[in-house]
């Protein structure tokens, strides 16, 4: 097969049977191959130097050297591989995992705690699937990086609004608690509207997510309650599971209040951006700003045209500082950005679009 379009895989856990499990399935794709299999992480680093994989896909829990140690090596000393972590689905493993990818972790994949082998087998395949296809454009990228220039390399030109926004939403998916975390925390303690986030992410990681950013964020960072008021100052993250979206308050006529539905998933994503960035148009308007990040998919892009047609401003991400550009790139083909971003600029150019 030709190297250029084959994925080579190190599989890296403590468990015999799950390095099993997850080799099997990974021989299902014909354009991947497994170039080995470690016990624990002083193994996996000496695999990675000899076998030079592409991905490396990698337990946290393990002895001699664990998950964080050796992600902190890849990073270090292998920055071409990219380092998918398995996640224990527990409050503590969510902790971990979401600490991973906040260091440079590409994604993670839940380990089944329950369900029959031949379910937990099609998950996870599921989950590999879209994790490979990035992974494939990953390589793509960095191949043709000096051979053809990025289409969308040149800044947009800035809108000039003189609306000012009263509500952020932001939509982010794969790399986006590393993108969050350059974000949020930059927002000043005196920010004058709420913040809404979808992170595509299962319920107790998004609970994690929030505590993690609230402790580094001079403003409140908190998992989204049903009906709580929108208050400035704050970032409300969408519950793992649940959608996220804003209607009028029960309280009162001119204010508006949170909205947490078990409607079913959109884009195969639950929480959806094109949920929130739907609702924000409706009841916001042009006095919003629609933010898509790092991400792979096309959740939020119809939701973001909506919020177009209404005036709003739309902020993407720029490639070069995006994990995957799946998201941020189908909002700015769609010609419905205003301003596209890299990732250290991001909050400035949202600060505009409230002062």
């Amino acid at each position: 097969m030709d190297r250029m379009n084959q994925i080579r895989v190190l599989v890296v856990d403590d468990s015999a049977m799950y390095r099993a499990i997850v080799q099997d399935v990974l021989s299902d794709f014909e354009d991947v191959l497994v170039v080995g299999t470690a016990e624990n992480g002083r193994k996996a680093i000496e695999a990675v130097a000899a076998y030079r994989p592409d991905m490396v896909v990698l337990d946290i829990d393990m002895p001699e050297m664990d998950g964080m140690a050796v992600l902190q090596v890849l990073q270090q000393q292998f920055g071409h591989v990219v380092p998918v972590m398995f996640s224990a689905h527990t409050f503590e493993g969510a902790q971990l995992t979401v600490e991973a990818l906040q260091q440079g972790a590409f994604d993670f994949i839940p380990k089944p705690s329950t369900g029959t082998l031949w379910t937990n087998r099609m998950l996870l395949k599921n989950r590999l699937s879209s994790i490979l296809e990035a992974v494939k454009r990953i390589k793509r990228i960095r191949f043709n990086i000096e051979k053809q220039p990025s289409p969308y390399s040149k800044p947009l030109p800035i809108r000039n609004s003189d609306t000012r926004s009263r509500v952020v939403g932001i939509g982010v998916s794969t790399g986006g608690p590393q993108a969050l975390l350059q974000v949020i925390p930059k927002f000043p303690a005196d920010l004058e509207v709420p913040v809404l986030i979808v992170q595509h992410m299962p319920a107790v990681f998004t609970t994690v997510l929030a505590q993690k950013l609230d402790n580094v964020s001079r403003i409140r960072v908190k998992e989204a309650e049903d009906a709580e008021p929108l208050l400035p100052a704050t970032a409300y993250i969408a519950p793992g599971g649940k959608h996220l979206c804003v209607t009028p308050s029960s309280r009162s006529l001119s204010s508006r209040e949170i909205r947490i539905t078990d409607d079913p998933p959109e884009n195969n994503c639950k929480p959806s951006a094109d949920v929130l960035f739907r609702s924000l148009a409706e009841h916001f308007g042009a006095q919003a700003t629609g933010v898509i990040m790092t991400g792979m998919g096309a959740d939020g892009v119809e939701g973001l045209r909506r919020m177009k047609a209404e005036g709003a401003t739309i902020i993407a991400q720029d490639e070069a500082s995006c994990a995957v550009f799946g998201m941020p790139r189908k909002a700015i083909e769609a010609d419905i950005v205003d301003i596209v971003a890299p990732i250290e600029t991001l909050a400035a150019h949202i600060l505009h679009t409230i002062r």
